[in-house]
């Protein structure tokens, strides 16, 4: 699913489900099978999620990698996780093994219940400065073809070469949150595809132009030819529910991330067809971005704006179906093809 506007390709990316409520006995299928969905739309890769209390990433990427045929994970990184050496290896062992390119979505932070549970109280523009030097020794790593030696403030190695080396078309993209300052002035230093939640389309003033080269969003689609219909599935998929909107709030309270608490304020306007942009999947727990609900002209519109603003890379939540995918395609279609003109 990669659309063109202007010449520029339109990336789109879909999500892996999270384990944290998955059945053992069925999760690996689930992922094998919403991979394949995501390959067979023509989606370039699928994000796969990373926290303490998820599956690992890398283990997941495997399955999905050995089970279709040009898929591009998407791999949470955090660095408290592991030494950015172990990152660039993973990322050399599968070009090796397999001959695929990968992707990074790297992680500052997340829950800081999690950071703190691995001793790490790093405050959140510090933990920013720290991924930017963490990444740029992975990246410096995949790409000298001779050893690396940095002496920075978080990281130092000598003469540290990457074996196997990874081929230069395998080289990784790599994206990372821009919703704060911290992050948008990290991944511009990194040249990394900066990813935000955006705001309703209308909040970006006619001819506006985004700063960052290479942007993103991270939103959820439901589309539908009837407007009527596409609302009926989006609140049967979502219904309200006071337990998911407890740990909603639960969840603000122990995070210092700032596209949770933008998307938390953004939450109050009401819903309708003539404004798409809904944010009861997130406010009820159930998904971390919004969505766009209506018909495929109203949700074309929308997404017409923020291609028109300079987004290029779209994340969708997790696919239900194959259907959906398709029509969530119509709209992109639709999208690019207004963008274009």
């Amino acid at each position: 699913m990669v659309e063109k506007s202007n010449g520029q390709p339109v990336k789109i990316f879909s999500t892996c489900p999270p384990s944290y409520t998955a059945d053992p006995r069925t999760y690996l299928a689930q992922v094998v099978e919403i991979a394949r969905w995501s390959e067979a739309a023509g989606c370039e890769g699928i994000l796969i999620y990373t926290d303490n209390g998820l599956l690992d990433a890398w283990l997941i990427s495997q399955a999905i990698i050995e089970q279709t045929k040009r898929l591009c994970p998407l791999v949470a990184v955090q660095p408290v996780y592991m030494h950015p050496y172990t990152v660039a290896k993973m990322v050399a062992s599968f070009g090796f093994l397999y001959g695929r390119r990968i992707y990074l979505n790297m992680v500052a932070g997340g829950f800081k219940n999690d950071l703190n549970s691995l001793n790490d109280p790093t405050p959140h523009d510090e933990r920013y400065a720290r991924l930017a030097e963490y990444t740029t020794l992975i990246l410096d790593l995949l790409r000298a073809p001779a050893p690396v030696t940095l002496a920075g403030r978080y990281y130092s190695v000598t003469n540290l070469k990457m074996t196997p080396p990874l081929a230069p078309a395998l080289l990784p993209g790599v994206f990372v949150s821009g919703s704060s300052a911290a992050g948008l002035e990290a991944a511009r230093s990194l040249g990394a595809t900066a990813v935000q939640y955006p705001k309703p389309a209308a909040e970006y003033a006619a001819g506006s132009v985004i700063d960052e080269s290479e942007s993103g969003i991270r939103i959820g689609i439901i589309t539908r030819d009837d407007p009527e219909e596409a609302w009926r599935i989006a609140r049967a998929r979502f219904p309200e529910d006071r337990k998911g909107q407890i740990t909603h709030h639960l969840a603000m309270k122990v995070s210092d991330s700032v596209w949770h608490k933008q998307l938390s304020d953004l939450g109050k306007e009401g819903y309708t067809e003539e404004n798409p942009y809904w944010l009861v999947p997130f406010e009820n727990y159930k998904t971390f971005c919004p969505y766009l609900v209506g018909s495929y002209e109203r949700v074309a519109d929308e997404l017409a704006r923020y291609v028109t603003v300079g987004y290029r890379t779209f994340i969708l939540d997790v696919p239900a179906s194959p259907e959906e995918l398709a029509h969530i395609r119509v709209a992109f279609e639709r999208a690019t093809a207004r963008a274009a003109s």
